[in-house]
C-alpha cells in the first residue's frame, strides 16, 4: 500500500537525504518542502508523478495550509509527517541576540507545532499516522554556548512526549529523533553565531568561532541517519518513542540521565516534605 510522506526542510541536511531516499521507493508518495522551490530541483531525476514540491516556511500559516492541502488533493492524505525544518544558534546565554533566539523558537518549536496541528485532523480521521519530530542530542543534554538551541529542543521533547500520550489511542505514533553532530551544514550556514566578547566568557570564543571550520568533520553520516529514520518508521515493530542517533546522543544522554536520577534520589526525602500538611 502506497504511503504519503510530508517532510519539511528538504533543501539540505537530513531532510534532503531523507527526501532522496523516499523519492526512490516504489510505494511512497513524497511531499517535499523548502523555502525556495529551486532548492528541490535535485528531486526531478526521481519524479514520475509521485512527488509534490511545495513552498514552505514553517512560520507561515498560509504556506502550511497550502502544503497540507496539496498533499491531500494530490495523494489523498498524509501518512507520515517528518518535522525536520530547524535552525541552530551558537552563543553564551548572556550574549545571545533576543531577535535571533525568538526566531529560532518560532521555527524549531512553534513551526513544528503548527505543522503537526495542521496534519493531525486527517490522521485522526484515518485512525493512523506517524509523526517524526527532529529534536537533537542537545534536547537531552546541553553544552556551553548551546543553551538557547537546547531550550528549543528540550521544548520539542516535552511537547512530543505529551503528544505521544494524547494520540496513542488514536492509532498515531510520535517518534522523537535525537541525532548527534552529523556531516551536514547545520553548524555552518544553517546556524547563527554570536562570538563572545565579554572577557568572562573568553574561554568559549574559539568554540563558537570554530564551528564553521568543523563542518564536514562531524561523526554522524546524514545518509545513514535518514536510512535509520526510514527503517524505524516502516518497520513492523512498534515505532520507538525516542531514537537517539550517534555515540554522543546515546552515551551522553545515558550519562546525563544517570546523573540526574542520582541527584533526584539524593533529595527524595526533602521532596516528600513538600506534600506534608
Amino acid at each position: 500500500m502506497t504511503k504519503t510522506w510530508l517532510v519539511t526542510g528538504t533543501s539540505s541536511g537530513f531532510g534532503r537525504e531523507l527526501a532522496t531516499l523516499l523519492a526512490q521507493q516504489a510505494d511512497i508518495n513524497l511531499v517535499a518542502t523548502a523555502r525556495k522551490l529551486s532548492d528541490l530541483s535535485y528531486l526531478d531525476a526521481f519524479d514520475h508523478g509521485q512527488i509534490a514540491k511545495t513552498l514552505l516556511d514553517v512560520t507561515n500559516t498560509a504556506q502550511i495550509s497550502a502544503t497540507v492541502r496539496t498533499a491531500q488533493e494530490r495523494f489523498g492524505g498524509i501518512d507520515v509527517l517528518v518535522n525536520n525544518a530547524g535552525l541552530g544558534y551558537f552563543a553564551t546565554i548572556e550574549e545571545s541576540d533576543e531577535a535571533a533566539v525568538r526566531h529560532m523558537f518560532e521555527v524549531n518549536v512553534f513551526g513544528l507545532a503548527a505543522m503537526t496541528k495542521a496534519v493531525l485532523p486527517s490522521m485522526r480521521h484515518q485512525k493512523s499516522g506517524t509523526i517524526v519530530n527532529l529534536s537533537s542530542a542537545l534536547g537531552l543534554v546541553t553544552l556551553p554556548t548551546m543553551g538557547y538551541y537546547s531550550a528549543t529542543k528540550f521544548a520539542v521533547e516535552g511537547y512530543s512526549e505529551a503528544l505521544q500520550q494524547e494520540v496513542a489511542a488514536l492509532g498515531i505514533d510520535v517518534m522523537i529523533v535525537e541525532p548527534s553532530g552529523a556531516r551536514t551544514n547545520w553548524a555552518g550556514k544553517s546556524s547563527q553565531k554570536t562570538i563572545p566578547i565579554i572577557a568572562d566568557y573568553a574561554q568559549f570564543k574559539d568554540q563558537v568561532a570554530g564551528t564553521n571550520a568543523s563542518v564536514g568533520s562531524e561523526p554522524g553520516d546524514p545518509k545513514e541517519i535518514a536510512r535509520l529514520i526510514f527503517e524505524q518508521v516502516t518497520a513492523t515493530t512498534p515505532t520507538p518513542k525516542h531514537l537517539p542517533l550517534g555515540h554522543f546522543a546515546s552515551v551522553g544522554a545515558q550519562s546525563h540521565l544517570t546523573e540526574l536520577l542520582s541527584e533526584i534520589k539524593g533529595v527524595a526525602a526533602l521532596s516528600e516534605r513538600a506534600d506534608q500538611a
